[in-house]
């Protein structure tokens, strides 16, 4: 039996580009595919090895994904795992893609409105898709690059998600939560290098800085216990039969205490034999 990856989400969000890079990976992939036709890739699944062991599907418009739900399951008894992903981004980042592009929106109608109003309504109509996402991938502030870098690290050992993969992410709650985590933590209780001018240009990625950070006192006990949360619920997670997990520690900027804790967790993690991802959304910003 093969292994499915369906990918769904907002249009503009990276369906292809996610879809690009696990061809990249060696995946079989279909694009654009209309709901309507995915019982027949349970067929094909069945009685052709021509699709290998991994396949990936790309779902079209938002005007045909709210049908996939009801598939799953018919898809699940037919392959191995299943995994669906989406993709979301914000919508000002979204109305600023379509602009450059001077593509139509497919979910454009006479009676929408506004591009922005034509986004939010395709938002709203994916939103119970969303919430039966094993993996949700906000783009709004990821390159090409950056996306298939998460892809790779997903993807690349054409596992699917048989062990779950951790992203412990930093963020700055000034330039907004981020949308694709699982766990928040806030980090602005410990004390700011911001204040101290020497530290101030530095990164949390700077020895200086992570110093600073995890001498305090409250930080160590800080980090006891959550490191002590953390080995508590990440195998519960696994065994709830949680694929991704992610994990994002936020300062006022995202760029000093956040980082620091969020490398310090990673090292952690690391310890107890996993591999996460990291990522600094705003330590450029």
């Amino acid at each position: 039996m093969s292994d499915l990856v369906v990918i769904a989400g907002l249009s503009g969000a990276g369906r292809t580009v996610a879809a690009d890079n696990l061809e990249d990976l060696g995946w079989f992939v279909m694009d654009n595919l209309p709901p309507a036709l995915i019982p027949k890739v349970a067929e094909l699944a069945d009685g052709s090895s021509a699709a290998g062991e991994r396949m990936a599907l790309v779902v079209g418009s938002g005007q045909h994904q709210d049908k996939i739900a009801s598939l799953l399951n018919a898809l699940r008894s037919k392959f191995a795992q299943v995994q669906l992903i989406y993709l979301d981004a914000s919508t000002d980042v979204l109305v600023r893609r379509y602009e450059s592009s001077r593509r139509r929106h497919p979910f454009d109608d006479a009676d929408k409105g506004t591009l922005g109003e034509i986004i939010e309504a395709e938002r709203v109509a994916l939103e119970p898709l969303r919430a039966l996402a094993d993996l949700v991938i906000d783009t709004s502030e990821l390159n090409v690059h950056q996306l298939r870098e998460l892809m790779n690290e997903a993807f690349a050992d054409g596992s699917c998600g048989h062990t779950m993969q951790t992203t412990v992410s930093s963020f700055g709650y000034k330039h907004g939560l981020p949308l694709d985590v699982d766990l928040v933590i806030d980090c602005r209780f410990l004390p700011n290098p911001h204040w101290i001018d020497a530290l101030r240009p530095l990164t949390g990625l700077d020895e200086q800085v992570r110093d600073y950070v995890l001498s305090q006192t409250v930080t160590e006990s800080f980090l006891q216990r959550l490191e002590a949360l953390l080995e508590l619920i990440i195998p519960w997670y696994e065994k709830e039969g949680k694929s991704y997990l992610t994990v994002a520690f936020g300062c006022t900027g995202g760029r000093h205490r956040s980082v620091a804790i969020a490398e310090r967790m990673a090292q952690a993690l690391r310890e107890l034999g996993m591999t996460p991802l990291v990522v600094h959304r705003d330590i450029s910003v």
